[in-house]
């Protein structure tokens, strides 16, 4: 097996536990890795906002790593914040969506510079709000909103209901964005031909690093574009089985027992020294 030179992991239900904190164990054998040369890359639904705290903690602010925000839509350097790709839903693509969800009597959600702007409160937004930390600001004129493009957006919602909306989405604009459901009740959408895995490529490339040496974590279906494509795709136990089926790897143990600090024991940190030693 080619050494692991770079490893991406999921934040929510992967890295952090169902309360949102991270074991002190998990975070001492991500610095381990870190300072053993390894290229850490956060891979998250977030806005970068809403990472910057968890990757500081990891100590990511004092060494190359990367935060792959929105699905992918944002790429950022962890120790300089400075952007190195970025790519917006175009405009008339936004606004037909937020028409069609309001239309069906949906709320729209959307991130930007650290802010989470509502076309309504809901008890889904207060749990985004819970989740990410971020500031939620209710708009009266979503359509204005919309008028420059966005990151991404987010339609909250009972998955039963959720469904045909994502259907009605795909026949209007399913060619002109990314749809998919990150968490049963998230309906998000992004500009086309993005997710995770794409970005993470990018990160590689821009590195020099081939795919055969990048190392994946997740644990849902958003995850999928970076497990394929990583040369170690891993699923967490706890995660989407669909997922599981696509991974090369299924951790033993879940986000909230240290899964992430097996997997970067076992197929990071040990093959590393066991290179090492033969050198």
């Amino acid at each position: 097996m080619t050494p692991i030179r770079m490893m991406a992991l999921d934040v929510d239900d992967t890295l952090l536990r169902s309360d949102l904190s991270m074991s002190y164990r998990t975070r001492n054998t991500i610095k381990r890795a870190a300072a053993a040369g390894i290229v850490v890359v956060l891979a998250s639904s977030r806005i970068p906002a809403a990472m910057e705290r968890i990757a500081r903690s990891l100590g990511m602010h004092k060494r190359q790593g990367y935060l792959v925000c929105n699905h992918g839509t944002i790429i950022q350097e962890s120790s300089t914040k400075t952007i190195i790709y970025e790519i917006r839903i175009p405009p008339e693509s936004a606004l037909t969506a937020f028409d069609l969800a309001h239309a069906e009597g949906f709320p729209v959600q959307l991130y930007e510079q650290g802010i989470m702007y509502v076309s309504r409160s809901t008890e889904f937004a207060d749990y985004d709000q819970k989740l990410t930390g971020l500031h939620q600001v209710v708009v009266e004129n979503f359509r204005d909103r919309l008028a420059a493009g966005c990151h991404k957006l987010l339609i909250p919602g009972d998955p039963m209901i959720l469904s045909p909306l994502e259907s009605l989405l795909r026949t209007y604009i399913g060619e002109e964005v990314s749809l998919f459901t990150g968490k049963p009740y998230f309906l998000e959408i992004l500009p086309p031909q993005t997710d995770k895995g794409s970005a993470l490529a990018k990160v590689a490339e821009k590195l020099g690093i081939p795919r055969e040496a990048v190392l994946a974590v997740g644990d849902s279906m958003n995850d999928a574009g970076m497990i394929q494509w990583a040369g170690l795709g891993v699923a967490m136990v706890n995660g989407d089985e669909r997922l599981k089926d696509l991974a090369e790897v299924v951790t033993q143990r879940s986000n909230d027992d240290d899964g992430v600090a097996d997997i970067i024991e076992g197929y990071v940190l040990r093959r590393s020294s066991q290179v090492a030693g033969h050198t």
